[in-house]
């Protein structure tokens, strides 16, 4: 599969087409790279790979209770529902204010991805309500309202993101104790946010006013909210980014669940984004984002008979396009109603309702890399991973702060991956190879070819020698990852490995079952990486 290898492609097709008619063994297609003659067909934020730290792990409150670990009893749900999130019981557990101002080796892993966006936002922000006084949280937030953010949680966001090399997204309080007594959202809760923030000497980057407008009351929306009101809180939105944060970008509409897998059937058809986007005075966004997840976890599945995707599925090409065809549908819309906009994910995981067990495991490092690579490809500017550090489908577990297996890709694709994207061809074998300019190396490639095949090796052929980073775990359902063979883990004092590269010489390169190989090539001499070329 892949790159500039047109004819190459076509006759490896007509010969495993023409073994499998005549009864014979299919043979096995090698793919050939040349780095040096991929093309460019675009370019993603420097800050692509990006992260949520959910507001409700901020101020602290019910967030998805997690999966048991082998041997340990399940864990016990608080049987209440959470906050705005209007959802079954039994789904939740009560977690206390995270400490992102003395969480060390929080900082440290996070630092280690930056630079990147820290997004703190979720549903939970829809109803949370800024305290701005420095006396201790209140005991119980202000009527319409189900959380409270005090300025020394806030402030401890603005801390994080200086120290980890991040710039905040956010978004405000948007639910019935927002709002004047037309039903129209006030904003003076997001100016006090933004000026408590400007006097820590801190910046709000960009901001989504709502969390998923079109998922309505189950979000802390009011019952009442639609299309005309989402056009007027978003009116009052810009107005306040003129006047109060120029600078700041607006994204939106932050919608989910529309294409493919539907999130929640049977959502008001009125809140579609086609309909939240046609009401008039129109939105305008500077970014526009939407939310995906292909299916909704285990812990959500009474919301749908077709929810869940079983782990023998995991590596299939059903299950890893379905980002392609949610992306193409919003897609559309941006094209639509913000043409030229960038595109955002801003909220992408394994699963929602905080992923499944599996989500923790090697096995869901696949989809991470995978969509990482297409969507960069397809057009995304940045994606989002949901969570850095909460619930199952987190890149760090959220009580030993232990990285996951999905941690240590996402820092190979911080250290080899820019921002120029490259074409590497069709993706149409277990093998998927996604290429982009290597970071901070003019004229460098950097590839990812990941195996999806569990039983069989696979080849791709290098026109150049490369530094390769292989990973691969002994159990695709566990926690333990290897990098080029040797099991990766924090060292003491909170300190991250080396990651060291082994040597792949020009000519054929073996790929493991179910392995996904980093490649740098420094010395690819491709044009298009070329300082001061365009994409």
């Amino acid at each position: 599969m892949q790159m500039n290898c047109t004819s190459l492609r076509r006759a490896t097709a007509i010969l495993l087409v023409a073994s499998a008619l005549a009864g014979a063994p299919a043979i096995a297609a090698e793919t050939r790279v040349d780095p040096g003659s991929l093309p460019a067909v675009g370019k993603v934020d420097k800050r692509f790979q990006s992260y949520n730290v959910e507001m409700v792990e901020v101020i602290g409150g019910r967030f998805w209770a997690p999966y048991p670990k082998p041997g340990q009893a399940p864990v016990k749900a608080d049987g209440k529902k959470s906050g705005g999130v209007d959802l079954a019981a039994g789904m939740f557990r009560k977690r206390e204010p995270l400490d992102l101002k003395h969480e060390h080796r929080l900082r440290v892993l996070a630092k280690a991805l930056g630079p990147a966006y820290v997004r703190v936002g979720g549903a939970w922000a829809n109803s949370v309500y800024f305290q701005d006084d420095d006396a201790p949280a209140v005991a119980a937030p202000p009527k319409g309202y189900t959380g409270v953010l005090t300025r020394a949680q806030w402030a401890g966001v603005v801390d994080f993101a200086k120290a980890t090399d991040a710039q905040i997204v956010t978004s405000f309080g948007v639910s019935d104790g927002a709002r004047d007594a037309q039903g129209v959202w006030n904003p003076d809760q997001a100016r006090r946010l933004l000026a408590y923030t400007r006097s820590l000497g801190g910046d709000i980057h960009a901001a989504e006013l709502i969390n998923e407008p079109n998922v309505g009351t189950k979000v802390g929306l009011p019952k009442t909210y639609d299309a005309a009101t989402f056009a007027k809180d978003q009116a009052v939105f810009r107005a306040l980014v003129k006047s109060d944060a120029p600078k700041m970008k607006t994204v939106g509409p932050a919608t989910t669940g529309e294409a493919g897998f539907m999130l929640f059937p049977g959502m008001d058809a009125g809140l579609t984004t086609e309909a939240l986007m046609s009401a008039e005075p129109r939105a305008q966004f500077d970014v526009f984002a939407y939310h995906f997840y292909g299916t909704v976890s285990k812990r959500c599945s009474m919301m749908s008979p077709t929810a869940g995707i079983l782990p023998d599925n995991a590596l299939s090409e059903a299950w890893l396009a379905r980002a392609d065809a949610t992306f193409d549908y919003y897609k559309a819309l941006r094209d639509r109603f913000s043409p030229g906009a960038p595109i955002w994910v801003t909220e992408m995981a394994q699963a929602a309702c905080g992923g499944d067990a599996w989500a923790a495991t090697f096995l869901d490092t696949f989809r991470y890399v995978d969509q990482m690579g297409r969507l960069a490809k397809r057009g995304a500017s940045a994606i989002f991973h949901n969570t850095l550090s909460a619930s199952d489908y987190a890149l760090i577990d959220d009580v030993t702060l232990q990285p996951r297996p999905s941690y240590w890709a996402a820092l190979l694709w911080r250290d080899l991956m820019g921002e120029t994207v490259l074409d590497a061809g069709a993706n149409t074998s277990d093998v998927h190879v996604y290429a982009q300019c290597l970071r901070d190396r003019p004229g460098g490639v950097g590839l990812v070819a990941i195996n999806l095949s569990q039983t069989d090796s696979a080849t791709i052929s290098l026109q150049k020698g490369a530094q390769r980073y292989t990973l691969t775990a002994d159990a695709l359902q566990g926690d333990v990852v290897k990098l080029n063979g040797q099991v990766l883990a924090m060292r003491s004092g909170d300190r991250l490995p080396s990651l060291k590269p082994g040597r792949a010489a020009a000519g054929p390169l073996s790929l493991a079952p179910a392995s996904i190989t980093f490649l740098a090539i420094p010395k690819a001499a491709n044009p298009a990486c070329r300082a001061g070329a365009r994409a």
